[in-house]
């Protein structure tokens, strides 16, 4: 089968194509922080618009820019809560209960109850999908579980109320949880830690705020903590994909593709089909040939036209065309005998 000059010209539109295709097959780069892609729709959801940071030393924050955390009312919960997505909270924490000192600035929501700042989740910045849901999960807060104190009285009643009979001694189901008590339990020792689920929701009101964050509720042993957060960012969309190289440079490549793909197709297509040879194996020899001589032609006049600003030889002058004398201009005739005469005093 030939290689024609129309199939060189197919190859050139199809190359970009299939670089492009090569491309897409490589392995994907990982997201960046706060980011995930669905794998459900494969819709892209970048949580960074509402993750908050705080204002740099010596530089004035804009007008809007926020400069403290999210916040959630507790509402039946002796306490309110404050929050950041995928950051550390901006305000200063300091006295976290049972956290240590170098992992405060880490701690990503918190409450503070009596005067104590406990915390209920460090940073995380890789948020997940369960199902269809997206959520933020925070772990590694102040210490939690039956020794640690709650703030719900009530529930801490309710889960530790004893079945007495009308005798004051125990019934039976309590006698067994004493012996079960009294057992090894396989979790005897593991001193449990608060953690905060966020569950985060499509907000695409204009109106709303970049995000608003209420309080769901908590584990009996106050150990877990929910939250529902809407926000235009949990809409999902499209990624934004960097190129590697810029609108500038992928129109060059097109460009030096369709040269290549010219000149060897034109040279495959000239050789085998017109029996060229030599440089009219080129494909429009007689075009270029001529815009060849006629830079030649341009560069010679600008060369010859440089050349009476350069010194002359030695030995040599320019015959001026009014000489003295009184006779009036001079001849070629005058011109070639003064330079006779110059050479033969030059042979002398």
């Amino acid at each position: 089968m030939r290689f024609t000059y129309s199939s060189a010209a197919l190859l050139a539109l199809y190359l970009p194509i299939l670089i492009a295709t090569a491309s897409d097959d490589k392995t994907p780069k990982p997201t960046k922080p706060c980011t995930i892609h669905s794998p459900n729709t494969n819709s892209f959801f970048d949580l960074t618009p509402i993750s908050l940071s705080p204002p740099e030393e010596g530089k004035k924050a804009h007008k809007d820019d926020r400069t403290e955390s999210w916040h959630a009312k507790g509402y039946d919960y002796p306490a309110n809560f404050t929050i950041n997505f995928c950051a550390p909270v901006v305000e200063e924490v300091k006295n976290v209960v049972g956290v240590k000192e170098e992992l405060w600035r880490n701690v990503s929501a918190y409450y503070v109850a009596d005067g104590k700042t406990y915390s209920i989740g460090s940073e995380s910045s890789e948020p997940i999908f369960r199902g269809r849901k997206l959520v933020l999960n925070y772990t590694d807060g102040s210490p939690c579980g039956p020794k640690a104190k709650r703030l719900l009285d009530s529930r801490e009643e309710l889960a530790s109320r004893k079945m007495i009979g009308h005798d004051g001694k125990k019934g039976k189901e309590e006698e067994d949880d004493d012996d079960d008590d009294d057992g090894k339990s396989p979790n005897k020792g593991i001193r449990r830690r608060k953690s905060t689920l966020i569950s985060l929701l499509c907000d695409r009101d204009p109106l709303s705020p970049k995000a608003s964050v209420a309080f769901v509720g908590a584990s009996p042993d106050e150990c877990t903590y929910f939250f529902e957060a809407r926000s235009q960012a949990a809409c999902g969309g499209a990624a934004d994909t960097q190129q590697s190289v810029g609108p500038g440079g992928v129109f060059g490549l097109i460009v030096i593709i369709a040269l290549l793909v010219y000149v060897v197709g034109g040279c495959v297509y000239q050789r085998t089909v017109m029996q060229q040879r030599g440089w009219r194996q080129l494909p429009n020899y007689g075009l270029w040939a001529g815009i060849g001589s006629f830079l030649r032609d341009i560069f010679i006049i600008l060369t010859s036209s440089c050349a009476r600003f350069l010194p002359s030889r030695r030995g040599y002058s320019r015959v001026s065309a009014n000489s003295s004398g009184g006779r009036g201009r001079s001849g070629p005739e005058d011109e070639n005998r003064l330079i006779d005469q110059l050479d033969e005093e030059w042979d002398d």
